[in-house]
């Protein structure tokens, strides 16, 4: 009999796949005779190496090797020389749609994730809204997976073992001393789009107030672009407990380390929140546009740590990329610093003193 090998397509960014990493954890030492072998693109692949014995890795350049329906014809082929029995599409893309009619063709268990476009609607409408919470990232993937024979509980702690990852891979400077009473706090204040985005004279406030309290933390700022350069160039002259992380670190795989030994991590609804969770260090998120409610919280994170501030107009987006119907983002220029540092505060004192 020939052995089941599920397939796994999930394209998309950094925040989307990443949440998988929970259900495919779960699938893998659930079945621990099935393979698995997860499609993703190429900064995926630190998420799933050494996850599980039975679990592969496949990357695929959609925008140059693969592009077009000339190359998706080509992937497919390697695709099937794979000899999968189970085709999980986690997208449901143009793309993924694509593979799965090919595969839909052949002797293949075909399945793909329900988005619940209905429920959203609901939920980002202008009126009559629906303030219902929505099914969950972990939960659509988790019954794409039921639908294929394979029901799983979804129960993932961290991508690392106890004690979180090996910081002596790092450079010298991200070393923590040991015993180390000092305070590590990582702040992830950037978003793909203004409506996530906590302004930054507001952020700014945060991290004066945390360095007033915790004057001998270190604060760990992460992300990367012109916008991150500029800021986080400006924050760190001016005080000297922030850190860049991208000026020293170039891999996920490298920050994911290092957000493993973190106390907290104060994030946007951003991929930083799911690469937090993936090493079970506790967020701080702030949502303006968006909304826990659309399914995208991270993964076992405290509802308690969530920071919003109640409007009717909320959420405006799923995605957060609309601009505002108010025009004044209030959403986010309502919440006050001291709300979050008191959350970050509480915390933070739960940390034991040596």
């Amino acid at each position: 009999m020939k052995k089941n090998h599920i397939l796994i397509i999930r394209f998309s960014a950094l925040g989307d796949v990443a949440m998988t990493v929970p259900v495919v954890y779960s699938l893998a030492h659930q079945y621990p005779d099935v393979r698995i072998t997860v499609l993703s693109r190429r900064f995926a692949r630190p998420f799933f190496e050494g996850l599980a014995p039975n679990v592969g890795f496949m990357e695929a350049d959609l925008k140059r090797e693969y592009h077009g329906i000339k190359g998706l014809n080509m992937l497919f082929r390697r695709l099937a020389a794979k000899q999968f029995t189970h085709i999980a599409d986690f997208h449901s893309v143009l793309r993924s749609e694509f593979l799965r009619m090919r595969f839909n063709l052949g002797n293949y268990k075909v399945a793909h994730i329900n988005k619940h476009r209905k429920g959203r609607r609901q939920l980002t409408s202008g009126t009559n809204k629906q303030l219902v919470q929505q099914p969950t990232s972990f939960e659509k993937y988790a019954d794409v997976l039921a639908r294929l024979g394979f029901p799983v509980e979804v129960d993932f702690h961290s991508i690392y073992p106890e004690g979180g990852g090996d910081l002596s891979l790092l450079p010298d400077q991200f070393q923590f001393s040991t015993p180390d009473t000092r305070h590590h706090i990582g702040i992830a204040p950037f978003a793909a789009h203004q409506g996530k985005v906590y302004p930054l004279h507001l952020m700014q406030q945060v991290i004066e107030l945390l360095i007033q309290k915790y004057p001998d933390a270190r604060i760990f700022l992460f992300g990367k672009g012109e916008c991150e350069d500029k800021q986080f160039t400006e924050w760190c002259s001016r005080y000297q407990q922030c850190v860049y992380v991208k000026k020293d670190l170039e891999t996920i795989k490298e920050e994911l380390i290092l957000m493993s030994q973190l106390d907290v991590m104060l994030s946007m609804d951003s991929a930083n929140m799911h690469l937090a969770s993936l090493v079970a260090t506790p967020v701080v998120s702030v949502w303006g546009a968006t909304h826990p409610y659309a399914g995208f919280m991270g993964w076992n994170q405290d509802p308690d740590n969530i920071i919003q501030t109640p409007l009717d107009c909320r959420p405006c987006s799923i995605y957060g990329q609309k601009s505002c119907r108010r025009g004044d983002y209030a959403c986010m220029n309502r919440i006050a610093p001291t709300t979050i540092v008191e959350r970050i505060d509480q915390i933070l004192s739960k940390k034991p003193h040596v």
